[in-house]
Parts: structure tokens; sequence; C-alpha cells
């Protein structure tokens, strides 16, 4: 693909097929796009005091579609998680859709630079499998702001209870994405590599200052 997808765009075409799709519970569809950052607080209470499900799901659309491209990418994005796909089957068909945006920052493209750089000079196996630590989960979460749960869910597989718990149970933003991290690093265990971590934060846009997170690529 030579260019980013044009996420508004392409809800509009598929407006009339995710009307069908999400008509079945949009009170569900509505929580994980306010969780994610989709959704304002305004437009997640304006949604929230209509009655009838077909205004709910309609609304939901034309907010998005009014927004900028990130934000209409993330839905769809969404749209694809294993947890909307089974909540809303009709989604199926999104799943032959390729929407993720082309990277061409300057940050993303040094990151990757210099990730290739250490992999080319340290043995592989050192890079790939050294754990990462909590000291480094307390930096990431320096460097992660208000799209923390965009990040959750949409790169660590994170559910909304999960992040509502964590958010009434921390008062500190960084507090609350620390421990977001720390329960991703104990439910993959062994997966959780600084590496794998570096790759899920870094390979889409979160407003994440990506080279600051380049220690995560460093023997320790």
């Amino acid at each position: 693909m030579d260019g980013p997808v044009d996420g508004t765009k392409l809800i509009r075409r598929l407006k009339t097929e995710l009307l069908d799709a999400l008509k079945g519970d949009p009170e569900f569809l509505l929580q994980h796009c306010h969780a994610s950052g989709i959704l304002s607080n305004n437009e997640y209470n304006n949604i929230k005091d209509l009655n009838m499900r077909s205004e709910q799901v309609r609304d939901i659309l034309d907010y998005v579609i009014h927004k900028d491209n990130k934000h209409a990418l993330n839905f769809l994005k969404l749209l694809k998680t294993q947890d909307m796909q089974e909540a809303f089957p009709k989604l199926e068909f999104l799943q032959k859709l390729q929407i993720n945006k082309r990277k061409t920052t300057k940050n993303t493209e040094t990151a990757a630079k210099r990730r290739q750089e250490i992999l080319e000079n340290e043995p592989q196996h050192n890079n790939n499998s050294r754990m990462v630590s909590e000291r480094e989960m307390m930096l990431v979460a320096g460097y992660i702001g208000n799209s923390w749960r965009e990040v959750g869910i949409m790169a660590l597989g994170m559910n909304t209870t999960t992040l509502h718990q964590i958010e009434e149970d921390n008062s500190l933003h960084r507090m609350r994405v620390f421990t977001m991290l720390r329960k991703w690093s104990i439910r993959e265990r062994e997966k959780a590599t600084a590496a794998r971590l570096h790759s899920l934060i870094t390979q889409e846009e979160y407003d994440v200052d990506t080279l600051k997170l380049n220690f995560l690529l460093e023997n320790n």
C-alpha cells in the first residue's frame, strides 16, 4: 500500500454493514470505545443517554467518522479484536480488511534502525530472551500518557474490566500504567521480554515517544 488507509472513508462506506453487525449489544461497544479513548467523556455520556439501540450504534459511528484518521483506524482495529469478534459475529468480514497504516515518521524509522543495529551487533538470543524488569516497566510507564487504555487494549490485549479495576485501585497515572504492564508480564510469563514489550508498544502510533523506549533493546 502506498499510503495510510483513510479510516473515515472506510467506515462511511461500511456504515450500513456496521450498523447491522453492531446492533446486538451497543452498550458493550460503547464501553470499549470509551475505555480505549476513541470516544470522549462527553460523547460517551451523550450516547449513553439514548434509549434506542439503533441510535446508539448510529451515533458511535457518526462520532468516529467525524474524528481524525487515527481515531477511525483505532476504531476499526478495535472491531477486529477477539472480544469484539466474539460479541458481534457479523463483524467477521472485517478480518479480510488491511487497515494498518504505513509508518513513515522520523521517530519510528529511527527506532527501527536502532533496533536493527542492536540485533546485528549483539547475540540474537540475548536481546530476545531477556525478561523485562519492574524497573524498566516503571520507566516505560512514565512515557505512556493519556493513551494508556488504548495501549492496554490494542497492544497488550487487556480487557476493559481489568483496566477499569486498575483505574479504581490506583489514583496516580504512572502507577496505573505500571500495574497494567505488570499484569501483562505476569500473564505472558516467559514471553514478557523487554524486546517484545518494545515491539508491541512501538508497532503502532500510540502517542508514545518511541526513541525513549530504546533502552528496552539494550543488554543489561
